[in-house]
């Protein structure tokens, strides 16, 4: 069978991440998700939003903050949402499509959706980000004090 994009809902984009994602939580929010199905089953999610990093916030630049897929998805599933994120930011007038990946993963899947490296993030201190004193309390998880590589999809290079 051949992958199909389709849109999602937050609310169940979310929830599938919440069932399969190894290490991370649902998103809070997003501009929008896409979702691969193969036949009738749902595979594959992927969660697209602002950008988590102020100075990447531009209103040109959208980061996918969220990819997730089942154990049993067929191959490629994760770089056909990579490619399908892409195509639609461009849709709608974005610029540039950013991600990151922990050091520890491949990022096999950015590499054959046609994505490249661009930068490390270091690792977050506990407690340095959000700002308590404007209500943006950000709850602290593991993750987020791990060393980070910056990926961004390269309009040349995407590919279809």
């Amino acid at each position: 069978m051949k992958l199909e994009a389709v849109p999602m809902e937050l609310r169940d984009a979310n929830e599938f991440v919440a069932n399969y994602h190894r290490h991370n939580k649902p998103v809070v929010g997003h501009r929008f998700s896409i979702g691969a199905v193969n036949g009738e089953a749902l595979v594959g999610v992927a969660i697209i939003g602002r950008p988590i990093a102020r100075k990447n916030q531009d209103g040109f630049t959208a980061e996918v903050t969220r990819t997730c897929v089942k154990p049993d998805a067929p191959k490629g599933t994760n770089s056909f949402l990579y490619a399908c994120a892409w195509r639609a930011w461009r849709a709608m007038g974005g610029h540039r499509l950013i991600t990151y990946t922990l050091e520890s993963e491949s990022g096999a899947s950015l590499r054959g959706a046609g994505w490249k490296v661009v930068g490390q993030v270091a690792p977050a201190k506990q407690g340095a980000w959000g700002c308590e004193k404007l209500g943006r309390v950000r709850a602290w998880q593991p993750i987020f004090g791990q060393k980070k590589i910056k990926w961004e999809a390269l309009p040349d290079e995407v590919k279809p």
